[in-house]
Parts: C-alpha cells; sequence; structure tokens
C-alpha cells in the first residue's frame, strides 16, 4: 500500500513566494496555495488538511486573524506562520493563538522549511495515536451517555430518576436512537450493577427458538435437547433482562412472558418444576403497542405491565447537537479498533452530518463513519467518503461554492440514481462518456465501481 500523502495549504500573497514555498513542500506532501485569508478559507470550506503555511502579513486578512478562524473552528489544526524579519512580536503573539512554530522571511532554505512542517505533522500524529489509545480503553459503551442536548438530558434524568427502583421500564423510539444504550445505563445506575445485564432482540430469533432462549428447556424436551440449558431469565438473576423489540414477539409467547413477570417464575420448556428468579424487565419497541392492540397483535394487559415507567428516546434529527460528539466519539472508538490513526471531519464532511436527517439514527451515524474510515485515501474525511446522499445535502448548504462543485454535485447525484450506470447517466447529464470518464479521474474515482449505497469502493 503507498503511503498517504499530507494535504498542506500555502496561504500567501506573493507569487514568487507561493510558488517557492509550493515547491519545497511538493516534493513530499500535497500542496494547495490560496493568495489571502479570505480564498483560505473559502478552499477550507471545502476541503480538509494537514497543515496550514501562512504569511503574516497579507492584505484583506492578516496570517494573524487567519489562525484566530483556523483555531477557531480546528483547534487541533497545526499552523507555520511566516513573519518578515524584525516582525518577531507578531510571530510570537502567533505562538500565542495556537501557530506551533515560525520562520522569518525571506527564506533560503526549504530544508529548514521541511524540518519544521515534518516536526509539527509528527506531533500531531503522536498526539492521534494518544487519543485511540484513550478510546481502545473505553467499554463498548460510555460510561456516560453522550449528550449534550436538552432533549437527551431529559432522558438520562428520568432513567436517572427509576434506576434505583425495581420498576419494569419500556424505552421507545425509532431504531438505532440507543435504547439498549439507555438500558444499559440504567442498570449500571442500579443496585443490580455487579450483576449480569442479558440482552435479547425478540424480533432476530423464530417464535420457538426464542421461547428456548428466554426460559430455557430440559433434556429431551425436543428432539435436539441432549441436555438441559438454562434460559436467559434465569441467567439474568439478580440482574436485569434487556426485551428489545418487543412489539414483534408472538402473541401466544407474550402470554408465558406477562406470567414469568407477573410471578418471576416460569417452567423451562418441557419442565413441570416451577422456577423462580429475581430480575428486573426493560423492553425497548420502535412500534406503536397500542396501534398493535388495536391490531390483535399485541396484549393490552403484558402492555400496561411493561409500561410502568415509559421514557421515550428522540430520534437524532430532534437533538442535532449531539450529532458531532457522538461522531468524534465513533471516529476515535472505530480508529482505534482498525489499528489506524483517528482522522479529523472536514469542515464540508461535518456540514453535511450535521444537516442530514439521519432516518437511521445513532446507528446509522456510526455505520456511516465506519464506512468512510475504511475508504478513506487521505488524512481526513472528506465529503465523498462518505455516502452520496451526503454530497446532496452539502449541495444545498455551500451557497458559494465553485462552479466545479455544483457539476461534481450533478455528476456523483446522477450517477447514484442510476446505479452507477455510466452510459445511462451521460445520457441524462448529455455530456460524452469521455468526459464523464475524465471529470471521475479527477475526483480520484477512476477505476471503481459505486455500489448501492452510493459510495465508490471495489476496483473494477
Amino acid at each position: 500500500m503507498s503511503q498517504i500523502k499530507y494535504s498542506i495549504l500555502v496561504v500567501d500573497d506573493e507569487p514568487a513566494q507561493r510558488q517557492f514555498l509550493s515547491a519545497a513542500l511538493a516534493r513530499d506532501y500535497t500542496v494547495t496555495t490560496a493568495s489571502g485569508g479570505i480564498e483560505a478559507e473559502s478552499i477550507m470550506q471545502r476541503r480538509c488538511f494537514d497543515l496550514i503555511v501562512t504569511d503574516e502579513r497579507m492584505p484583506e486578512m492578516s496570517g494573524i486573524e487567519l489562525i484566530r478562524r483556523i483555531k477557531e473552528h480546528s483547534p487541533e489544526m497545526p499552523v507555520i506562520v511566516l513573519t518578515a524579519y524584525g516582525s518577531i512580536q507578531n510571530a510570537v503573539e502567533a505562538v500565542k493563538l495556537g501557530a506551533d512554530d515560525y520562520l522569518t522571511k525571506p527564506l533560503k532554505n526549504p530544508e529548514e522549511l521541511r524540518l519544521i512542517v515534518a516536526k509539527a505533522l509528527n506531533e500531531r500524529t503522536l498526539k492521534n495515536e494518544q487519543l485511540i489509545h484513550k478510546a481502545e480503553t473505553e467499554t463498548q459503551f460510555p460510561e456516560d451517555i453522550i449528550a449534550y442536548s436538552e432533549a437527551m438530558r431529559d432522558v438520562l434524568t428520568l432513567a436517572a430518576k427509576v434506576a434505583p427502583q425495581t420498576s419494569t421500564v419500556l424505552l421507545t423510539g425509532e431504531s438505532g436512537t440507543g435504547k439498549e444504550v439507555v438500558a444499559r445505563f440504567i442498570h449500571r445506575r442500579s443496585p443490580r450493577a455487579d450483576n449480569p445485564f442479558v440482552a435479547i432482540n425478540c424480533a432476530a430469533l423464530p417464535d420457538t427458538l426464542l421461547e428456548s432462549e428466554l426460559f430455557g428447556y430440559e433434556k429431551g424436551a425436543f428432539t435436539d435437547a441432549k441436555q438441559t440449558k438454562r434460559g436467559l431469565f434465569e441467567l439474568a438473576h439478580g440482574g436485569t433482562l434487556f426485551l428489545d423489540e418487543i412489539g414483534e414477539m408472538n402473541i401466544n409467547l407474550q402470554a408465558k412472558l406477562l406470567r414469568a413477570l407477573e410471578e418471576q417464575r416460569f417452567e423451562r420448556l418441557g419442565g413441570t418444576r416451577s422456577i423462580s428468579v429475581d430480575v428486573r424487565v426493560i423492553a425497548a419497541t420502535n412500534k406503536d403497542l397500542l396501534r398493535a392492540i388495536g391490531e390483535k397483535t399485541f396484549r393490552e394487559d403484558l402492555y400496561y405491565r411493561l409500561n410502568v415507567f415509559p421514557i421515550h428516546i428522540p430520534p437524532l434529527r430532534e437533538r442535532r447537537e449531539d450529532i458531532e460528539p457522538l461522531a468524534e466519539f465513533f471516529i476515535l472508538r472505530i480508529a482505534g479498533r482498525m489499528g489506524r490513526s483517528s482522522l479529523p471531519l472536514c469542515p464540508a464532511a461535518r456540514q453535511s452530518i450535521l444537516a442530514y436527517d439521519w432516518p437511521g439514527n445513532v446507528r446509522e451515524l456510526q455505520n456511516a463513519l465506519e464506512r468512510a474510515l475504511i475508504v478513506s485515501r487521505t488524512n481526513s474525511i472528506r465529503l465523498e467518503d462518505l455516502p452520496i446522499q451526503f454530497s446532496r445535502v452539502n449541495a444545498t448548504l455551500l451557497p458559494a461554492e465553485t462552479l466545479a462543485d455544483i457539476e461534481k454535485a450533478a455528476i456523483m447525484d446522477a450517477l447514484s440514481r442510476n446505479d452507477g450506470n455510466r452510459a445511462e447517466t451521460v445520457r441524462q447529464l448529455g455530456i460524452s462518456l469521455r468526459t464523464l470518464q475524465y471529470r471521475l479521474k479527477e475526483y480520484g474515482l477512476a477505476g471503481k465501481e459505486m455500489d448501492q449505497s452510493g459510495v465508490f469502493s471495489n476496483e473494477v
């Protein structure tokens, strides 16, 4: 595998100086140039960089002001400032604002610039590795749920209040909102925290298998029952049993579950002896159980037995303050699991995930970021690393985007609508196949095919 090149933005209002800096760095890095702070900001809205080199004295916007703005949005971004001889005080101010280092002009030895750039990038890599180590020591679920939004703080307030009790809890909300995470939160803060937390997805198993998983079976209860098996109710004794997707449970099995909840006792399949347990049940569903009662697919008495303490978990689109912190958590955890460096979100990618409605909620966010980390070939998560729907979202958010950006969004959208069929795409867009191939090469997508999620991933 070829080594990924770091991406550097050089900002200087003097053409000769820009050319000199670019030439000095182009051997080892991918270099983009800007003629001033305003142009640099515009470029950074569409692209992500690993390091910025900026002149201190420029018209319209000084290097000091540019550093201040960069650090407001990307405090981790390494910045090297170039200052004229005799302006050391300005360089000191730049360092106080967060610049990693400075060089005095005129630069005569390009090797000095390369050494300082390499040092700054190495320090950033070390910081990323430290973050990855921290992520690897995290448990599967964070000890405290990421909740910056008022909506999720209300959920946690309710969960914390019910946690010390034995009351049955019913968690409702769309698929992927984090119902199991909240259930674990309740368990960890209950007197049962040192005892088992046992979870089962009621929709994932056939009715007969679900019954045997919940209640166990005696040896000889059926053909393959060659030995006695304890069920999840027994395994959860003293702790918490989490019944996910309870609305999918067969109505006949619901009767047996109701008795187990009310009496805290049950019989294994094929058995006659009642087994007593002490289990706190938390159930979850993304279905409207009242409608299911009306449709005779869910027992009314079981509903009221489960709905002792209801907690509704809002969808991610109603708690947008949580999106970016969740994204940062998932990136660190997934990157640590992959054994690779954590990647920052490019501004355009960040803008898109914040605006997207997330019909799959937190689960979709996690999956999108995992895919992005897998397909990324740069040192950041860029818009093109995310599924195609994010490019369409972003296209409506950047009124100042260039004609090239609009053209790219149109091509990617057409390819997605046509399931990657290039012949149909060029027909709809009114361009030649050669033009499409040229554009895809320009986007770094030549020789690749689009999968069903709108992501170019597999080599032809």
